[in-house]
């Protein structure tokens, strides 16, 4: 028995036995339309794109007809975009490749965007009489109906959603599935027994049994309604508190005393009470499966005294242990699995699932009690995933630590949770991936504010030092002169190379989110609903778009409802919501590019972490490999 099966079965940490291979199958990905779709160009004319598939062959040819006549024809060295200089918004426009029969119809984007107008739900009151609306929230993709295109599953979130450090009831949560053609597919009320806010529902949206259309999948409780308008679990029951207080650890969100002690509110906490975990279909909003959810809250079960909560997550009142985390991926390297996780200031649970035939089952469950030590307390507000170990079969990167994708410990840095990582070929001079982060217990990590950290073995690269909690890092290709991506962090006014050497005292200002949006490899910025390139000859940040009349989403996070390639050709489109959240908005790029490349959603690594970005604290996707933009001269190296 291997060191690592040994722990296992000491450990008790339950795993479906599969083959090994030393190359696992090749992951099916999605099977997408072309999805052309027409903007006015930046400069002039109207700007065509289409996306290139992963399974067509690399010498694929188009045409581009205007008006029903062939106006172009697109070489297989050509990137999958055609500017017309003399068009305007009259003229109707579809691509065809060659050889084919068919075309496909452009959706004429007059305005630069795409309009998905919402069904807002009405507001209500909490028990204790305080009135609250709704907020379109974080979003993601997934095809749910099998035809080749996008649908949106966007989260409603009440104004009055807490962070768990805080007391206070909260309206429901609420998910809706939209097309994007504007037609609400359902709705799934998630019920008073789930608590609103950014740390409780993560969406995971994903074909996981390979039938060609996405299922659903959420943490339920007792009253949640499923988009067929069916009751899960008691409809009668209510686990919120009613109120009190029990001493609290933790200063943020609580009240001290007259004797300087500090005291957690209750109220509208859910300390107690059935959890579960549900796969809906993702055609009807329906329920398929639900199962309990993995790990309780107690150590056999639902119910826990503030006692036994406190030795098991590190407080009685919820601020440790109701934070989860969700997202997707291809642990046999075929077909995605579900990732669900509880904790990640102190013990962390990290329990995996299968969706196939019909059948929900429980693949592995890590928990840090039972693990070496050096993994509890190693989590972030997020967790990203990656295939590191060469074997076709991804693993999870849970901030400053990492599992194999069967579940078993593979490395930790003891650093420490954070706020913000990326994960990615962030330096292509190095063989392998890496993840990059910030972290904020620097008091107890040596002084690390951040960290460069080999993805595979876990060996830190090079580190920055911090002060205090560093809340915000991020890793980015910025600046050509330089291999891989530059990154920068809060910790710091210097912007480093990906090696880490210093290249600049002056970094950008903007550390929330990144963006493929104009023709060249580099990255850009977006920060709440602006998008800036990174001028690094002159060392500012330049604007490229400004979206009027949209709301970011999470406060100081100022995130959009999601980025990703959603629609024409391999560039990032951005959801935003409106101010008043009656509709959502996708922005698709003006600007023409000469890159050719196959869509980004056709990268494993890039739509496991498309699937996991509205987790909690929301960070971008960064593919497989690097696109590492050259300058004409010779690279900074």
């Amino acid at each position: 028995m291997t060191p690592i099966r040994e722990w296992m079965a000491c450990a008790g940490v339950s795993f479906l036995l599969t083959p090994t291979f030393a190359n696992a199958e090749a992951p099916r990905l999605e099977p997408l339309d072309r999805s052309v779709v027409v903007t006015p160009a930046s400069d002039n004319g109207m700007l065509v794109q289409w996306r290139l598939l992963a399974n067509e062959p690399s010498d694929t040819r188009f045409d581009v007809f205007k008006n029903g006549v062939k106006a172009a024809r697109i070489g297989a060295a050509q990137a999958t975009n055609w500017r017309d200089t003399s068009g305007d918004n009259r003229a109707r426009y579809a691509v065809r490749r060659v050889g084919d029969r068919n075309r496909s119809d452009a959706l004429n984007l007059t305005n630069g965007y795409l309009t998905i107008p919402l069904d807002r739900p009405t507001g209500g009151v909490t028990p204790d009489g305080v009135a609250y609306e709704y907020e379109a929230n974080d979003g993601t993709v997934g095809d749910l109906d099998g035809d080749g295109r996008y649908e949106i599953v966007l989260k409603w979130q009440p104004t009055n959603a807490k962070d768990n450090a805080f007391a206070g009831f909260t309206g429901p949560t609420l998910i809706d599935a939209y097309t994007l053609d504007g037609r609400r597919l359902w709705r799934i009320d998630l019920g008073r027994n789930i608590r609103s806010g950014a740390h409780y529902t993560q969406m995971v949206v994903q074909d996981f049994d390979g039938d060609g259309r996405a299922e659903v999948v959420l943490k339920t409780a007792d009253g949640t309604i499923d988009g067929a308008d069916r009751m899960i679990g008691d409809a009668e029951a209510d686990w919120r508190e009613d109120g009190g207080e029990i001493p609290s650890r933790d200063r943020t969100g609580a009240e001290q005393k007259p004797d300087g002690t500090l005291a957690a509110g209750l109220k509208g906490r859910i300390l107690s009470g059935p959890e579960f975990i549900t796969v809906f279909d993702g055609r009807t909003g329906a329920a398929l499966a639900t199962a309990p959810y993995v790990p309780s809250r107690g150590r056999s079960g639902d119910e826990a005294t503030r006692e036994e909560m406190a030795a098991l997550w590190g407080d009685g009142y919820g601020n440790r242990s109701e934070r989860y985390l969700g997202g997707a991926a291809y642990l046999d390297g075929r077909l995605p699995s579900i990732v669900m996780a509880r904790g990640y200031y102190g013990r962390t649970v990290v329990a995996a699932w299968d969706w196939r035939d019909g059948r929900l089952s429980q693949r592995w469950v890590f928990d840090s009690d039972k693990a070496p030590d050096g993994y509890a307390g190693q989590g972030n507000h997020q967790f990203s995933v990656a295939e590191v170990d060469g074997d076709g079969r991804q693993e999870i990167i849970y901030g400053a630590m990492a599992l194999d994708d069967d579940g078993t410990p593979l490395w930790t840095t003891r650093l420490g949770h954070g706020d913000a990582m990326h994960v990615g070929d962030l330096d292509p001079t190095r063989p392998g991936l890496e993840k990059f982060g910030v972290h904020e217990n620097v008091g107890g990590n040596g002084g690390v504010g951040s960290a460069m950290v080999d993805a595979h073995t876990g060996e830190i690269l090079w580190r920055t030092p911090g002060q205090h909690d560093v809340g915000r890092g991020v890793a980015l290709d910025i600046d050509p002169r330089y291999p891989g991506a530059e990154v920068w962090a809060a910790n710091s006014n210097d912007l480093y190379s990906a090696d880490g050497r210093v290249i600049s005292h002056t970094r950008p200002q903007q550390m929330n989110f990144g963006i493929w949006w104009d023709g060249d490899a580099l990255r850009e910025l977006l920060d709440g609903t602006r998008i800036f390139k990174w001028d690094w000859e002159n060392q500012r940040s330049v604007p490229l778009q400004n979206a009027e009349g949209l709301a970011s989403n999470n406060g100081t996070k100022a995130n959009p409802v999601l980025v990703a390639d959603i629609l024409g050709d391999w560039r990032e489109e951005v959801i935003w919501r409106t101010a008043d959240s009656s509709a959502l908005r996708i922005y698709v790029t003006p600007h023409p590019t000469s890159l050719r490349h196959v869509t980004l959603m056709h990268d494993a690594q890039y739509r496991s972490q498309v699937s996991g970005q509205n987790s909690a604290y929301n960070q971008p996707s960064h593919p497989s490999f690097a696109f590492d933009a050259a300058p004409p001269t010779e690279r900074g190296r």
